[in-house]
C-alpha cells in the first residue's frame, strides 16, 4: 500500500501538471471503488480551476475554486500523466482531463482507492478530522510520542501505525525506523523512555526523508506520476529480509505478525 513517501511523490509528480489549469472533464468509467465515486462529482469539477494539490496523511487534496476533491490511492492505486490518445485499460477508473489536453489517469487493480468530495472545509471531512500529526511536521516529537503512549501496553510498532497518533508511517517505514532506533517492535509503548522516544521520532523522519529522496518504495505496484518505480527498496535493512543476516550484527532477521501485518526486526540490535 502506498504510504506517506509514495503519496507525496505522486503529489509532486501531478501537481505541476494540474496547478492553474481548468478541468475540462472528470471522465468516470467505474464508480465502484472503496467508496463509490459520488454522483454529480463530474458537474462539480467541470470548469473548475485547480489551485493546488496538497497532501494530508495518505490523502491527496485536489483544491479548486469550486471546492476540494479527496483522493486516496488505496492498496494498488496510482495517478499518472498519460497521452490524450492512449486508450484506457480495464483498471483505469477515471481521468481528470484538462483544457490544455493533459490527462491525469487513476489506475487501481484492487479498487481500494477513492475519489470523494470534501467541499470548502476538507479538514472537517470524516476521513481527515481525527488524524494525528504529520511525522515530518513540528508536532511529531519525542515528548509528544511519550505523552500519548504513557500507560499504554500496545506494542510500539502498532502505536506508530495508528493514524490517530501519527499519520502515514506505515508498515515498512515503522519496521525500518524501529531498527534504526534500536527498539524492539514488541516493546510496550508506555515503557519506552523519553530519550528513546526522541531517537525514534528522529529515525521515523530519517526513514521517510530517505525514501522520498529515493522515489519511494516499490515492492509490487507503486510507480510515481512519471511511471518510475521507487528505489528505497534497495535501502531496506530489515523489512522483507526474514532469516537473512542483520547488516549490523549478522543475527538472523526475525519475522512475526503484529495486528495482521508482517514485522521484521533484529533481536540482537533491537531491545
Amino acid at each position: 500500500m502506498p504510504e506517506l513517501p509514495e503519496v507525496e511523490i505522486t503529489r509532486r509528480g501531478i501537481e505541476p501538471v494540474l496547478r492553474g489549469q481548468r478541468i475540462k472533464q472528470l471522465a468516470v468509467r467505474s464508480r465502484k471503488l472503496r467508496w463509490p465515486i459520488p454522483r454529480g462529482l463530474e458537474q462539480r469539477l467541470h470548469g473548475a480551476t485547480v489551485a493546488a494539490v496538497d497532501r494530508r496523511a495518505k490523502y491527496l487534496l485536489l483544491r479548486t475554486d469550486q471546492g476540494t476533491a479527496l483522493i486516496h490511492l488505496g492498496m494498488t492505486g496510482g495517478l499518472r500523466l498519460v497521452a490524450d490518445r492512449k486508450a484506457p485499460n480495464k483498471h483505469d477508473h477515471y481521468d481528470i482531463v484538462l483544457e490544455n489536453g493533459s490527462i491525469v489517469r487513476f489506475n487501481d487493480t484492487r479498487r481500494f482507492g477513492s475519489l470523494l468530495w470534501a467541499g470548502d472545509r476538507p479538514e472537517r471531512h470524516r476521513l481527515l478530522r481525527d488524524l494525528g500529526p504529520e511525522p515530518l511536521g513540528p508536532g511529531f516529537t519525542g515528548d509528544y510520542l511519550r505523552r500519548v503512549s504513557r500507560g499504554r501496553r500496545v506494542a510500539i510498532k502498532q502505536l506508530l501505525m495508528n493514524a490517530h497518533i501519527v499519520v502515514g508511517v506505515g508498515n515498512i517505514y515503522a519496521s525500518e525506523a524501529l531498527f534504526r532506533a534500536g527498539i524492539n517492535p514488541k516493546r510496550a509503548a508506555g515503557r519506552i523512555s523519553l530519550p528513546r522516544m526522541e531517537r525514534l521520532t528522529d529515525t521515523v523522519r530519517e526513514v521517510l526523508r530517505d525514501s522520498l529522496r529515493s522515489g519511494g518504495t516499490t515492492l509490487r505496484d507503486f510507480y510515481g506520476g512519471d511511471g518510475r518505480p521507487g528505489y528505497f527498496v534497495r535501502e531496506l535493512r530489515v523489512y522483507d529480509r526474514a532469516d537473512l543476516p542483520c547488516l549490523v550484527c549478522s543475527e538472523p532477521i526475525r519475522h512475526i505478525v503484529q495486528g495482521q501485518r508482517s514485522t521484521y526486526y533484529c533481536k540482537g540490535c533491537q531491545t
